[in-house]
């Protein structure tokens, strides 16, 4: 029989905090608006077909627009990119349009935003979701992809900003 104990969310956090993530910003554009959102928890699911996952918090009604427009971009953040990195997390309190001007972008296939001078860009067709607790996964297949100079990597760690 498996033990069960209660996890008080705020411990939880506190051991989340424990783990290191490469920051990306994720980017979506179409009929519904533009947005772009920090995340640390994205990562492959798999190369054949190329299939990469992130995660939003449903609480936020303006991730929708990822759903409804059924598209978005994983830009992932080299070292240099903590103001960008902070403003899309919504700690600077800065509007959509003022935060995508930190940066400079094109797209690739989908329309989604896509940050040039990222390590990584993977731009993804939305093919599945899941609604569990309070984050919404998105299952992007990749249909654009951009690598790309070897940069230092922006890690998040222990509730601030790390470069490998």
């Amino acid at each position: 029989m498996l033990k069960t104990n209660d996890v008080a969310p705020q411990d939880y956090r506190n051991a989340m905090a424990r783990f290191a993530g490469a920051v990306h910003v994720i980017t979506t554009d179409g009929a519904a608006g533009r947005r772009g959102v920090t995340v640390i928890a994205a990562c492959s699911v798999s190369d054949s077909p190329p299939i990469v996952l992130a995660c939003l918090n449903r609480d936020n009604v303006n991730n929708d627009l990822f759903l409804q427009n059924g598209v978005f971009a994983l830009n992932t953040l080299a070292a240099g990119h903590e103001n960008l990195s902070n403003a899309f997390s919504g700690l600077t309190g800065l509007p959509q349009d003022e935060r995508f001007a930190l940066g400079e972008w094109d797209t690739l296939s989908s329309g989604a935003p896509t940050l040039l001078g990222a390590m990584a860009v993977f731009d993804c067709q939305v093919i599945d979701t899941k609604e569990l607790a309070t984050h919404r996964v998105y299952f992007g297949k990749v249909t654009g992809l951009r690598i790309g100079a070897n940069l230092k990597p922006l890690l998040y760690h222990d509730r601030s900003y790390r470069v490998l």
